[in-house]
């Protein structure tokens, strides 16, 4: 008796279960663009793959000219050296004072600046006493302002290449502060 009762139980969720399915009548879908989506052709109604510029299909990909990343700061100076005389004019950093962390640029200095410049900005480095590079000044010996400092900096200037890349705007003005102040101490 028990094991008509399962059969029967059996049978009666297989018919309710073919039951539900109606091939007459679809099943509502919900969101329906997630199962039909529209297609869009990107580049159909230009002239992006034929371009007269010769860049086959790249044009979609350039920034408008003019453009910058945000958060970016211009800076106008050129790099030549009438631009590196006219930094020497800046004397004032667009930082507040209270922007300028001096543990934060002496971290960055150690980094970055001391193998060559030491950390006194002597020009004592470790490569310069390894003798590994020659002829790295003294800030003392310089005539320096933070313009200048952070236009070596951006630029780079002799056989010292450019770090605009390794810091940003900030992190490059903190430590041209902090190059003055060590220049004070000497």
């Amino acid at each position: 008796m028990k094991s008509l009762y399962k059969i029967a139980l059996v049978i009666g969720i297989v018919f309710s279960l073919a039951s539900c399915k109606d091939d007459k009548k679809p099943n509502y879908q919900y969101m329906p663009n997630m199962y039909e989506s529209v297609a869009y052709e990107t580049y159909a109604e230009s002239n992006a793959f034929n371009s007269p510029t010769g860049l086959k299909g790249k044009e979609g990909q350039l920034p408008p000219s003019g453009s910058i990343k945000r958060g970016f700061i211009p800076y106008e100076i050129p790099n030549s050296t009438e631009g590196y005389n006219f930094s020497k004019s800046i004397v004032k950093s667009p930082l507040d004072s209270t922007a300028i962390d001096m543990k934060k640029a002496e971290e960055l200095f150690g980094i970055y600046c001391a193998i060559c410049h030491g950390t006194a900005g002597n020009g004592k480095g470790k490569l310069v006493t390894q003798e590994k590079i020659l002829g790295v000044p003294s800030y003392a010996d310089r005539q320096i302002s933070i313009g200048s400092i952070y236009h070596v900096q951006t630029y780079g200037l002799n056989s010292m290449g450019s770090y605009a890349n390794q810091l940003n705007q900030k992190e490059r003005w903190m430590i041209a502060a902090y190059v003055l102040e060590l220049k004070s101490k000497l």
